[in-house]
């Protein structure tokens, strides 16, 4: 198995994924605006669009996953790259906010490229490597971050519509990319049964969370991002709010930030995990993650700021080692099927929370407390930190025969 081109390919997807949503994120407004011709519809139909890629994400992964079981993980990634292209050249060609919400809400259903490549990387990596291999997922999602706004913008600043074509264009070259030297990490097992109790997103959750170690790993997972969507979703409007910046010292701060996180990831978080173990190296990320979010809610001069935000750096060693020690705690005929009802963990988050964490910030600002939305935040964090050290350090797959297995 050539396993550098394809742990290469992930990373590029990865990458990519992130540069195009990078890129049409500072033009969705005017584009929205042009398309709705109001302002206040714009907003409205935004939401309305974003939520729905959520909700088909929840319905589809855990049935994605399953697919990647049955058949394999490359023809599902592949296929879900493509669904994103054409998603991307429906924004760029469709003049209704129908049609936009259409072709969003394919792209959700397609969505399952976060749930392949945590289960490729399982596939072709040993256990004591994985850490390192998702620290280099965590560093190409940072760098995509940095750059694709600011290729956005100016792309955007040439015709509104120019990063959708741009970004449609990135996502079908890696689809062809892929097709030409992605191998198969795993050929799939035609007996994997394929029915809706197994690939429902209910069902799919239900089956993790009876499992008492990986279900305590799945519930720490969506702590963790339930906190990660709060802190991501009103960190801007709480810096403008507290410090009056504007919009270049907001980019270039989460630009910085973004860049030592996807060095550290790159870099050290694989000596961090090796040393601490996977359990230890996740509690120690979370606390730190805790202290981050936490401490963010007292800053009150902008060092402070900037110091929370090394930390929050720090605490990325916590994400690549979960998610080791998810992978180790789960058998390779069902990689595909536990990672797709966790990226459905992730699409409950990414549904709910920016509309909640928005209002609860709202609210706070008539009782001039703006950081009261951390301090939630820093609890969820800290549930999850709770779970993870509460649960046993097990490396072996649970005795007891799977649930997915039929």
């Amino acid at each position: 198995m050539r396993r550098a081109p394809a742990l290469s390919f992930l990373l590029v997807t990865v990458f990519v994924d992130m540069l195009g949503l990078g890129l049409v994120v500072p033009i969705v407004p005017a584009l929205m605006t042009a398309v709705t011709g109001h302002a206040a519809d714009a907003a409205r139909w935004s939401g309305v669009i974003g939520s729905s890629y959520g909700v088909l994400q929840f319905l589809s992964a855990p049935l994605l996953g399953r697919i990647s079981d049955r058949y394999g993980r490359r023809p599902v990634l592949l296929a879900s790259l493509a669904c994103l292209g054409v998603d991307y050249l429906g924004h760029a060609i469709a003049p209704t906010a129908w049609l936009l919400l259409l072709f969003h809400a394919l792209a959700g259903a397609c969505a399952g490229t976060n749930t392949v490549v945590n289960a490729y990387i399982a596939d072709v990596t040993e256990p004591d490597r994985r850490a390192r291999a998702f620290g280099l997922v965590g560093s190409a999602f940072g760098l995509g971050f940095v750059a694709g706004p600011t290729v956005g913008g100016l792309l955007g600043a040439v015709d509104v519509r120019l990063p959708f074509y741009a970004a449609a264009g990135l996502a079908f070259a890696n689809v062809a990319y892929g097709y030409l030297i992605l191998p198969e990490s795993r050929r799939g097992d035609r007996t994997t049964p394929l029915t809706l109790r197994h690939a429902n997103p209910f069902g799919s959750l239900a089956a993790v969370l009876r499992r008492p170690m990986l279900g305590r790993l799945a519930s720490a997972r969506f702590c963790a991002d339930v906190a990660r969507m709060t802190n991501q979703s009103v960190w801007t409007f709480f810096v403008a709010y507290q410090f009056a910046w504007g919009t270049a010292h907001v980019g270039i701060t989460m630009a910085a930030a973004a860049l030592a996180g996807a060095a550290f990831q790159a870099r050290l978080v694989a000596p961090a995990v090796r040393r601490l173990g996977d359990k230890r190296a996740a509690v120690l990320g979370g606390a730190l993650g805790v202290a981050a979010v936490g401490g963010t809610a007292f800053a009150s001069a902008p060092w402070a700021l900037y110091a929370l935000q090394a930390v929050g750096v720090l605490s990325s060693v916590g994400a690549a080692a979960a998610q080791s020690w998810l992978s180790g705690a789960t058998g390779p005929e069902e990689q595909g099927t536990v990672q797709g009802a966790l990226t459905g963990i992730g699409a409950i988050a990414e549904a709910a929370v920016p509309a909640a964490a928005g209002a609860l910030f709202a609210w706070s600002l008539a009782y001039s407390r703006p950081g009261l939305v951390f301090l939630a935040a820093a609890a969820f964090a800290a549930a999850s930190t709770l779970l993870l050290a509460t649960t046993p350090t097990r490396a072996a797959i649970s005795p007891e025969r799977s649930p997915y297995a039929g």
